[in-house]
């Protein structure tokens, strides 16, 4: 399949055109405009520092319906023993910096490099991208971040410095979107972390229209509050 090199204009190819792995298309830019763009068509930029940017819509898509979210007794327990404080969108620099510094230190490879920071910082600022973190004696010890349009939340990445407290987390994550009546949590990539958590793959085509459903409800923007 052709690798399709992005113009200007704001406009993606068709995710039906991807490659088997997933990659739709290379270059543009990691404006407001443009990501919103993406997100909205079931594509989203992944990307190592000194490549170009590339944008990728993979078949299958892994994906939480909230209703499947499966909490184990384990972390029942820890939930119930609060020994943590969630917040909502208190942090976001930090809690996106910490996503990258956590591979870093393990030695993983990270599309979260710095032009990707600041793009997501734009997203946060303009209320489309927001975090949860988790504080254990004033400090931060996890959390995720990830992008929400209708009535899905695009996961992004998450770090945890406690055991269980992005686990933790992103269970309150859940706990926020159900009551705000969303519909799912686009994870993007298959992990067994979050198979365990009830996520599952499905077609990319069915992705597509479920996103098109959620998309037809109004953004949240704006800052979020957990309470």
């Amino acid at each position: 399949m052709p690798v399709y090199l992005l113009s200007e204009a704001l406009k993606f190819p068709h995710p039906h055109y991807a490659s088997q792995e997933g990659l739709l298309a290379v270059g543009g830019d990691l404006s407001l405009g443009r990501l919103l763009s993406a997100y909205r068509h079931g594509i989203f930029p992944w990307f190592s520092e000194g490549e170009p940017i590339l944008w990728w819509s993979p078949d299958p898509r892994l994906v939480l319906f909230l209703n499947e979210f499966k909490v184990s007794k384990s972390l029942k327990k820890v939930i119930s023993r609060s020994l943590f404080d969630i917040t909502i969108d208190r942090a976001f620099r930090r809690v996106i910096t910490e996503c990258a510094e956590t591979r870093m230190k393990q030695k993983e490879p990270t599309w979260i490099v710095g032009d990707m920071i600041d793009a997501y910082c734009r997203l946060h600022e303009s209320g489309f991208a927001h975090s949860v973190e988790a504080w254990q004696d004033g400090a931060l010890v996890g959390g995720l971040y990830g992008v929400s349009l209708g009535k899905c939340f695009f996961g992004e990445s998450m770090f945890t410095a406690v055991s269980n407290a992005s686990k933790v987390a992103f269970a309150r994550l859940v706990d926020f979107l159900k009551s705000h009546a969303f519909h799912m949590i686009d994870c993007q990539v298959t992990t067994r972390h979050l198979i365990s958590m009830g996520a599952r793959e499905i077609p990319r085509d069915r992705f597509l229209t479920l996103l098109q459903v959620s998309l037809k409800e109004p953004d949240m923007k704006g800052k979020w509050q957990y309470r």
